[in-house]
């Protein structure tokens, strides 16, 4: 739990505390990854079948799929499925559009001569990762590679592992992906961000991963983009007296169910309802199918906070930051409206994250590990670059040489007050 003041810990009761699970050895993870990418830097394609069999078990034939394998995997795809799929892509892409719709190019002119403005630039090629995981989720490709397409991005190409269920490649050839390859893990972000003999180099790289993924992702950061590190999933909901406790319990199961690491938490002012939702989880486990993962994921991760408050209540869940947050009050949108950290925001409890995670239109890849207090999740506007530009007639020359040439001798550098003087000097005709 994080470090609370002792003002908010004064009115803060744990019914169900997470315990101070410890997590993987960062320093090994850390040396694994990074002799997988010096060694993919170096070998390229070689590499990559040395730690696709090490790894996943299997090298293929080809890491590229091809147009027909492609052609295979979406005929092979159950029809209601593709139908889903479709429906999901369809809204996805809507919200993509629409958010997009918001990012204008800029032209003012900030002073008589002085024009600036900027530009709204797709990122020319993204890689896309795509994770094998235990369940072929189609969601994945949706979310990583239909905004890219949206923003108008050149190449869109995506890695998954090549153990990966055939249904994925379905999945990414239908969420628009340029190209598909057989590569997971590590060695994946290494080819994305090195490039091969056979995959490309990137310019940004987006997609949730394992601890080794994400790793990789850190440490190939500024050689190319990354859209941020993701931990595991999270879901708290913020409750009052009103909240339903079965609805809420299914709700916090449904989450543990990806990951026996997944956070999940209740804060809520009442008592009552918290004594109530904590017996309906292990009431629900008892014949949930996914018990094995969501059953540790409760017992390890699972979180009840009672606030004395709603003040509380909303200052610990801006405290946590989580990645999913649902707000089941008697009004929810006024509730809402005072809630600043969270990685995306379900109001009311007709909103539930699985409509999110699969095909509502927003996009399920969001800040975990409290990064929700400084960023928002993956958007179309994470595939675009905003570039500022700036021209000057002789009006705006006269207006910003002065200023420019005394600042700069002020601090020293005459060259850039030479710069700025010789303009100057253009304009009035005068020598010196």
């Amino acid at each position: 739990m994080p470090d609370l003041p002792s003002e908010l810990r004064a009115n803060l009761v744990h019914v169900k505390a997470p315990k101070q699970a410890e997590g993987p050895d960062g320093r090994a993870v850390e040396a694994t990854v990074r002799q997988v990418l010096h060694a993919v830097r170096m070998q390229g394609d070689a590499a990559l079948r040395i730690y696709s069999a090490r790894f996943d078990g299997m090298v293929p034939e080809r890491f590229e799929v091809s147009g027909a394998e492609r052609a295979e995997a979406l005929a092979n795809l159950d029809p209601q499925t593709r139908n889903d799929t479709e429906f999901a892509i369809e809204r996805v892409r809507a919200f993509a559009e629409a958010q997009l719709a918001t990012l204008l190019p800029l032209e003012v002119e900030a002073l008589p001569g002085l024009h600036l403005g900027h530009r709204v630039i797709p990122i020319r090629r993204i890689g896309a990762y795509v994770p094998g995981g235990r369940y072929p989720l189609l969601s994945a490709p949706i979310m990583t590679i239909v905004p890219a397409k949206v923003a108008g991005c050149a190449e869109v190409i995506a890695c998954l592992p090549p153990t990966a269920h055939p249904a994925m490649i379905a999945g990414c050839h239908l969420s628009g992906a340029d190209r598909i390859f057989r590569v997971g893990g590590a060695q994946a972000i290494a080819a994305m961000a090195f490039g091969t003999e056979t995959i490309p180099a990137v310019h940004k790289i987006v997609g949730p991963g394992n601890a080794y993924v994400n790793e990789a992702k850190r440490q190939v950061f500024g050689a190319v983009g990354i859209d941020q590190l993701a931990g595991p999933s999270e879901i708290y909901v913020l409750a009052d007296e009103t909240g339903d406790p079965a609805m809420i319990a299914t709700d916090l199961l449904a989450q543990a169910e990806h990951d026996v690491h997944t956070r999940v938490g209740l804060i809520t002012t009442s008592r009552e309802l918290a004594d109530a939702v904590l017996a309906e989880v292990e009431r629900q486990l008892a014949d949930l199918p996914t018990a094995a993962v969501a059953g540790p994921a409760w017992r390890d991760n699972g979180e009840i906070a009672v606030a004395a408050s709603e003040e509380a209540m909303i200052a610990y869940s801006d405290i946590i930051a989580a990645e999913h947050l649902q707000v089941h009050t008697a009004d929810p949108h006024a509730t809402a409206k005072k809630l600043s950290n969270y990685g995306s925001l379900f109001i009311g409890p007709l909103a539930s994250v699985v409509y999110s995670d699969k095909c509502c239109g927003t996009n399920h890849t969001l800040p975990t590990m409290g990064a929700g207090r400084y960023t928002g999740g993956l958007w179309v506007g994470s595939y675009v670059k905003v570039a500022t530009h700036q021209w000057l007639d002789a009006r705006g020359v006269m207006a910003v040489a002065p200023p420019a040439c005394r600042q700069s001798r002020s601090e020293g550098l005459e060259g850039h007050r030479r710069a700025a003087a010789l303009r100057l000097n253009m304009i009035e005709g005068t020598a010196g």
